[in-house]
């Protein structure tokens, strides 16, 4: 039902664009010549097309009113899976570089871990 309701909006939509770039901006209609009496005259397109216009703008706003109460009457609660709540990732462990092979001996001096910036976690020694 809605996706019938919004086709036939946006082809209300459409029609209502065409109308409104029909019409003159002085007010003339079409801007077509013809006979002095008769529907097409340039006073008669100018009704047809302002009471045209009218008539589409108020369905537009009607359907747009109705599909907003159907959107808001049709949406379903949101739901929370809680299959997983107790369920925790298991950590994963660094993997172990193998030592290096060293031919000179070493002089560096021992890594230091900084306890101020990681007192929130267990101390981490640092990678060589």
């Amino acid at each position: 039902m809605f996706a019938f309701l919004l086709i036939v909006q946006t082809v209300i939509a459409v029609s209502l664009i065409a109308t409104i770039l029909m019409q003159r901006s002085e007010g003339g209609g079409l801007g077509v010549g013809g006979s002095s009496s008769g529907f097409m005259t340039a006073r008669g397109a100018a009704d047809f097309l302002t009471r045209s216009t009218a008539v589409l703008g108020g369905l537009f706003i009607v359907l747009s009113i109705v599909m907003a109460g159907i959107a808001g009457a049709t949406r379903q609660p949101s739901k929370i899976d809680t299959s997983l709540a107790n369920k925790t990732a298991p950590l994963e462990q660094p993997a172990q570089a193998p030592p290096p092979q060293q031919t000179a001996p070493a002089t560096a001096p021992a890594p230091t871990t900084n306890t101020a910036q990681n007192q929130s976690g267990p101390a981490v020694p640092l990678a060589q």
